[in-house]
């Protein structure tokens, strides 16, 4: 069983069941029945959301504990998701097939972080919306969750040498206050984006 299987067994959820508030506060910016791609979904807290606002949304993760516990998030609040069980480092979406891409929490490897991050920027369709929510350096100093190796965690000068093809509505760094489930609890340093694909 993989360390994200073991994190995922059980019957609580690692990360809550509500969204993330970054992604709450964007639901104004898709448009009504979005095509919506999310990577390291996990246990579906953002896609059964998405799908409950009428978006289709694709869930994407290596885990099978964790997207299983998605499916029944998604049963038990009456809405579907499409998930994918997949090792990111091979995972291919679609070019140009999404009105929104979500990146939220999700920390590899430095090599492997801009491969995804190119593919997810492929991934839209012009005029797409990427929204990404990530720890900074600055959460080292923190024990609200996220990785402890500073080389998968990055800062806004990062975000934007990932996505050149992107035109960022906004993008800041900040701390916040973490309420998502057991693992993400107390203060936090984050960044926080929207870009835009260039398009109609």
């Amino acid at each position: 069983m993989s360390t994200w299987d073991e994190r995922f067994a059980g019957d609580a959820f690692a990360y809550g069941t509500e969204p993330s508030r970054w992604l709450a506060a964007q639901a104004d910016r898709f448009r009504p029945g979005s095509r919506i791609l999310s990577l390291g979904e996990g246990e579906g807290r953002n896609a059964v959301w998405l799908a409950g606002r009428g978006h289709r949304v694709e869930a994407v993760d290596g885990s099978a504990v964790g997207l299983a516990k998605a499916e029944r998030l998604a049963r038990a609040q009456g809405v579907a998701i499409t998930t994918t069980v997949a090792d990111l480092a091979d995972y291919r979406p679609d070019a140009g097939a999404y009105d929104a891409v979500l990146l939220i929490f999700l920390h590899l490897p430095p090599a492997l972080r801009a491969a995804v991050h190119a593919r997810a920027g492929s991934a839209l369709a012009p005029g797409g919306l990427l929204v990404l929510e990530a720890f900074t350096p600055r959460q080292l100093a923190f024990k609200s969750g996220g990785p402890r190796d500073g080389a998968m965690l990055y800062d806004e000068a990062l975000a934007r040498a990932d996505f050149p093809g992107l035109a960022w509505d906004t993008l800041r760094e900040e701390e916040i206050e973490l309420d998502e489930g057991p693992l993400h609890q107390g203060r936090g340093a984050v960044v926080r984006g929207v870009g835009r694909r260039a398009g109609p």
